[in-house]
C-alpha cells in the first residue's frame, strides 16, 4: 500500500502552538518547511530549530498571497503541502459588534483560506498530486454566544473545505479539514495539575494532522474531530 510523499510544506497563519509543532514534525521528516504569517518576527527560533523560512503576508489580500507563493517557487520549490492555520476573532454582544471588525475576522478565517487554497490547488492539479489542510475549531459546528464573527468565518471555512473535497480529491489533491474542538496547550495556557491532559497537545495534534497525510487514497478523510479525552459531548 502507498503512502503519499510530500517534499515541500507551506504553513500559513504560523506563530507558537500548534504551527510550530506541525514544522518540527515536517521538518524531521525531511520535509522543507516556508512559513507565512503578517509578523515574522518572533518566528526566528523556530526557523533555526526546523531550517524553515519564514514570509510576510497579509491572507487577505490577493497579491500578497500570490506574491508569497512566487517566493516560495523561487527560493525553495512549489508546496505539495499547504496548511491554512489562521484565524479572525471579533468578540462581543451580538447588538455591539463592529461591522468593520466582523468583516475583517470573516475575512481573515474563511476568505484568506479561499486565497491560499487557490494558489495550492492550481499548482497542485497539474501534478495530480498535493494536500491542502484547514484548522478549524469548535466554532465550526457550534457557534457559541458573544462569538458570531468567528463561527461565521470558520462555518465557512468548513464548506469551503468540503466543497474543495468533492472537487479536488478526485484531481489527487486530499484536502481535509480539522475540528480542534478544546482549548490548544501553550507555554501561557496550562490545564490545572488535578486536570491531566484536559487541553490538547499540540505535537498531538500534529501527529494526527501527519497521519491523515499518510492515508492511502482508497480511504481519504475529509475531516477530523480532535477533542481531549475527558470532555464530555
Amino acid at each position: 500500500m502507498e503512502h503519499p510523499k510530500y517534499k515541500i510544506a507551506l504553513i500559513v497563519g504560523a506563530g507558537e502552538g500548534l504551527s510550530a509543532s506541525l514544522a518540527r514534525l515536517l521538518s524531521a521528516q525531511g520535509i522543507r518547511v516556508a512559513l507565512a504569517a503578517r509578523k515574522i518576527e518572533k518566528l526566528g527560533a523556530l526557523c533555526s530549530q526546523t531550517g524553515a523560512r519564514a514570509y510576510a503576508c497579509n491572507a487577505t489580500e490577493p497579491e500578497e498571497v500570490e506574491r508569497l507563493f512566487g517566493l516560495i517557487e523561487r527560493e525553495i520549490g512549489t508546496p505539495d503541502l499547504v496548511v491554512y492555520n489562521a484565524s479572525g476573532r471579533a468578540r462581543g454582544s451580538f447588538v455591539d459588534l463592529v461591522p468593520a471588525d466582523v468583516a475583517n475576522a470573516i475575512a481573515v478565517s474563511a476568505y484568506g483560506g479561499f486565497l491560499v487554497a487557490q494558489q495550492a490547488a492550481k499548482r497542485m492539479v497539474p501534478n495530480q498530486h498535493g494536500a491542502i489542510l484547514f484548522t478549524g475549531a469548535s466554532a465550526s459546528v457550534k457557534g457559541y454566544a458573544q462569538s458570531a464573527p468567528f463561527a461565521m468565518g470558520k462555518f465557512a471555512l468548513r464548506g469551503l473545505a468540503q466543497s474543495m473535497a468533492r472537487e479536488l480529491s478526485p484531481q489527487g489533491i486530499h484536502v481535509a479539514h480539522f475540528v480542534i474542538d478544546g482549548g490548544i496547550r501553550s507555554a501561557t495556557r496550562t490545564e490545572a495539575a488535578d486536570k491531566p491532559d484536559s487541553m490538547l497537545d499540540p505535537d498531538a495534534i500534529a501527529e494526527s494532522y501527519w497521519n491523515v497525510l499518510q492515508q492511502p487514497r482508497s480511504a481519504w478523510s475529509w475531516e477530523l474531530e480532535l477533542r481531549p479525552w475527558v470532555e464530555k459531548f
